[in-house]
């Protein structure tokens, strides 16, 4: 058999069609009854390869409502989350944007294709190498992975057009808030299991902040989040 006989075999053909069947399902059956209704985000999760960010045993699971395990207690979000999270930093694809914890790497490049540069930090450093790698091999070259934790932001590259935290934090540290610029939008999964808020932060003000909670969810902590004060009685 030739090699192009080989490539377009009917097995590797029905392959195919059936991994984009699950991801048509996955935008139709999860996404968009989730209110998702923005255009440009639905037709980005139509092209985006998120199983080429899933880790090889997890690849089957790339299209189901779920958190995907990656490793050292982080996850990459549900679908459906990714895509509520785009919706609402409505990027404009000239932005300048931070994200916190970067994981395999699928949401900066989910970012990436509405920005101009993205930021992405990730405290693991096998996690940043295999976010390098995913976007790497997705040719998204508008992404700078950096290994440490961008709870603190990145004030050399500062202010930010929008900041997405990818994982649940306790509060949004003032540090992060600082560094939007005016009209600048946050995203962060906030609280404390069971009750967590996902959140959209927007800078109205110099010292101003309105704060809008999305829907609730939840998801693994970030190993950095700072802890709040708890009482017992």
């Amino acid at each position: 058999m030739s090699y192009n006989e080989r490539l377009f075999s009917p097995s590797k053909t029905h392959a195919i069609m059936n991994i984009e069947q699950a991801r048509f399902n996955m935008v139709e059956q999860q996404i968009r009854p989730c209110e998702v209704l923005d255009q440009h985000v639905l037709d980005l999760l139509m092209v985006a390869k998120r199983e080429d960010f899933a880790p090889p045993g997890y690849r089957n699971l790339a299209f189901s409502d779920t958190e995907i395990p990656l490793g050292f207690g982080a996850v990459m979000l549900s679908p459906k989350v990714e895509a509520r999270a785009l919706q609402a930093l409505q990027l404009k694809g000239h932005e300048k944007v931070l994200e916190v914890g970067a994981g395999s790497g699928y949401m900066a490049a989910l970012v990436a294709n509405r920005a101009d540069h993205v930021w992405t930090f990730e405290v693991v450093p096998q996690l940043a190498d295999m976010a390098r790698a995913n976007l790497g091999r997705a040719g998204v070259t508008n992404v700078s992975v950096e290994t440490g934790d961008g709870l603190s932001g990145f004030p050399a590259h500062a202010p930010f057009d929008a900041i997405v935290v990818s994982g649940a934090i306790h509060d949004v540290p003032p540090e992060l808030l600082a560094q939007l610029k005016p009209r600048g939008r946050l995203f962060a999964i906030v609280g404390v299991e069971p009750v967590m808020e996902a959140q959209l932060i927007t800078r109205v003000a110099d010292a101003a902040f309105r704060t809008v909670n999305l829907f609730e969810t939840q998801t693994m902590l970030l190993s950095t989040t700072r802890r709040r004060d708890t009482f017992t009685f």
